[in-house]
């Protein structure tokens, strides 16, 4: 073994790792290797809606492993069938296509639309315009539709075929739309790009756009899906409904996999042999889908989050009123983002330090995304932690 094959020696570099490793978790807790204790504000960057190790998601994966695995797409999978009809009777989609990730959600949304366009309506468009700002993945057609430029250094050429605007220019937007024009895709609320809400009148603007030009509407859902604004999707806080969108992360409560949702009108798109995953839509994955949506649905965990939420953001704008190292909190649900007038990197380390994990959205962004089951006594505590440092750090910028 060579000198550099240590812990995480043998590993790409591609994250730079927190130095801890994390070996147990319940609820909104988690325990390194050393014993030490630590209240998870990140959830795995909104993963584990239902908190760590939920009962009823692990009794469902247990009870599949003792009685199959894997057979391939090639057969029915019945656990598949019950997930995608759970997803399309509590949204406005009529058809389901499972994969193994946020980023192979929107690229099969991406090739959707295209298909859509290129053999059913047979206009030949291609064309997806996006935001400057967003993450829409890492695969090269998403990391293309990504509107930050951080995240497509060193990967040219890109595939062509995307066009950005800025968010809430109505008037970029509607320039940017020509005979090419297939879709328009964005996130309700740029998580990675600062935790910005996307306005009502802004994407009633887009629908209207959509429908006046043929234009199909793609929302991402990785990052909001699942409860984690105070609906099942974000995208019902505004009264529109999206042609196609898309799901991962909180869909399977920490087991791997991904969802492209759609109208009925697009299911002759996909037909057989034009599109495909080995691994998408397992009899595991869709056991741990299935688990996770009927709880949420069953124990209205989207509303515990609406709630939560309100009150997390009450105790925020309470007890950092004044502070003028803050320069806003905004968000929607349990998704916050805290934004100072200096990066926040130190501050996210001390917090660790101190017992909580946080992550950030940007250089100046303090991302919190806790579990939608979080108490509130576990908000206030770790309310108290944030409001702690950024009062030491807003007397520290004082003094320097």
């Amino acid at each position: 073994m060579s000198e550099s094959a240590q812990r995480g020696g043998a590993l790409f570099p591609t994250y730079a790792r927190y130095p801890i490793a994390l070996v147990k978790g319940d609820g909104s807790w988690l325990w390194d290797e050393q014993g030490n204790k630590y209240l998870d504000f990140m959830c795995g960057i909104a993963v584990t809606n239902l908190g760590h190790a939920p009962a009823q998601v692990k009794e469902a994966l247990v009870k599949q492993l003792d009685e199959l695995w894997h057979v391939s797409n090639l057969f029915h999978i019945p656990n598949q069938e019950d997930a995608a009809r759970l997803l399309t009777e509590n949204s406005c989609a009529d058809a389901v296509f499972f994969c193994n990730s946020g980023a192979e959600a929107n690229e099969a949304a991406i090739k959707l639309a295209r298909r859509y366009h290129q053999k059913v309506l047979e206009n030949g468009r291609y064309e997806i315009i996006t935001l400057t700002n967003s993450f829409h993945g890492r695969t090269l057609a998403t990391l293309t539709a990504t509107g930050q430029d951080k995240v497509k250094e060193g990967f040219g050429p890109l595939p062509e075929g995307f066009r950005y605007v800025p968010l809430h220019d109505q008037a970029a937007l509607e320039a940017a739309v020509n005979e090419h024009t297939a879709a328009i895709m964005l996130e309700t609320v740029q998580a990675e790009g600062g935790v910005y809400s996307v306005q009502q009148e802004y994407l009633e603007f887009v629908r209207e756009l959509c429908d006046k030009h043929g234009v199909l509407l793609i929302i991402d859902e990785i990052q909001t899906g699942m409860g984690r604004t105070g609906k099942l999707f974000s995208f019902e806080h505004y009264g529109v409904e999206p042609d196609i969108f898309t799901l991962a992360k909180g869909l399977g409560s920490g087991f791997p996999v991904g969802a492209m949702l759609a109208k009925e009108k697009l299911r002759d798109a996909f037909a057989p042999g034009s599109h495909g995953s080995t691994f998408g839509g397992t009899p595991i994955a869709t056991a741990a889908v299935k688990a996770t949506v009927e709880t949420i649905v069953r124990e209205k965990v989207a509303e515990q989050a609406k709630q939560a939420g309100a009150y997390l953001t009450g105790k925020l704008k309470e007890t950092l009123a004044g502070n003028p190292f803050v320069k806003e909190i905004r968000g929607k649900g349990l998704i916050i983002g805290i934004e100072c007038v200096q990066p926040v990197s130190d501050i996210v380390t001390e917090a660790r330090n101190r017992g909580l994990l946080v992550v950030t959205a940007g250089p100046n962004v303090i991302r919190l995304l806790p579990s939608l089951i979080i108490t509130n006594e576990e908000i206030d505590h770790g309310v108290q932690i944030l409001a702690t440092l950024l009062a030491e750090q807003a007397a520290s910028t004082v003094k320097s």
